[in-house]
Formats: structure tokens, sequence, C-alpha cells
């Protein structure tokens, strides 16, 4: 297993990390994903490394460990969207017309790209400058202003009714 390189070969692991990652992941591109962010991790965390331990087995810990906090993530994000659109129900109590309404609006801003959505709410519903969302995004302002506009020409597209979220109607009320 160890090169010439010394003990931090971690170039010669990589068909291995591949193949555990592939197997976590179930499909090619997270497991490169998962791979990759093993591999910074890795490198950040090569002080932790003893010398004369086994490479391959610390770096398939930290791409199990990688896939472990990845899962987490997705189930804590399932959550929160929907605890968001469960609150959402809950705090408008507007007459069945404007309920209707309101159900379509929310869903259409619900079917917006996860990255769409997040964008349009830091700017929009949480009130940050386009700056300061950039940031807690980390992407560039431009990248952020791009979505955001993406995601309100998607919710103009809803509103002209070129799209429709669901099927929903109002029938009577001002809307006919």
């Amino acid at each position: 297993m160890e090169s010439k390189k010394g003990a931090f070969d971690v170039i010669g692991q990589l068909a291995a990390l591949r193949r555990y990652a592939r197997s976590l992941a179930r499909n090619s591109p997270d497991a490169e994903d998962l791979v990759h962010d093993a591999l910074v991790r890795a490198y950040e965390r090569r002080s932790t490394f003893r010398s004369g331990a086994n490479l391959r087995n610390w770096l398939f810990a930290i791409v199990r460990n990688a896939h472990i906090d990845r899962v987490r993530s997705a189930m804590s994000r399932g959550q929160r969207d929907s605890q968001t659109a469960q609150e959402a129900v809950s705090s408008y109590s507007a007459h069945q017309e404007h309920s209707v309404r309101l159900a379509q609006v929310r869903e259409a801003f619900m079917l917006l790209p996860e990255e769409q959505r997040e964008a349009l709410h830091l700017v929009a519903v949480e009130d940050l400058s386009y700056q300061e969302a950039a940031d807690i995004l980390d992407i560039p302002v431009g990248t952020l202003m791009s979505r955001v506009s993406r995601a309100r020409a998607a919710l103009r597209d809803f509103e002209s009714g070129r799209r429709k979220p669901n099927h929903l109607k109002l029938v009577g009320g001002d809307n006919d």
C-alpha cells in the first residue's frame, strides 16, 4: 500500500475510496462528490494522521463520516422544508380564496430549485442585502443575483398564468 512518496500517499488509495464511496452513495456523481469532500477533509486534517497507521483505513473512516454528514444534512433539510410548509399553512388564517391563493404561491415557491429558493428567501423574506446573502451561501454576489432573478422570473410566470403549480383553482371571488 505504501509508495515511494511516504506514508501519506492518498493518490494510491483513490480507486478503493471511489469504490467504497460508490457503495455508500449508490451512484457515481454523488460518490465522486463524497470522495472529493473526504479528500479535502483528509488534507485539512493530515496532521492528525499518525505515521505508521493504516492510511487506507483512516481514509475509509473519513469517507464514511462524510457520507453520514451528507445523509444527516439531507434529512435535516427535508425536515426543515416540511416544517416550513406546515408552519406556513397554520400561520395564516385568511378567507377561503386567499387561503387557496396563498397555498398556490407557497407551492410555486417550494417548487423552485433549492438554490433559487434559498437565495430568494434570504433576500426577499429575511430582508438581507445581496452581499449578506451571498456570504451566507458562500457564493459570489453575481451568482446570488442571478438565482434571485431566475426565482422571481419563475414566480412571475406563475402569476401570469403561464405556469400552474397545482390543481387548485379559485372559484368565485376576484380572480374569475
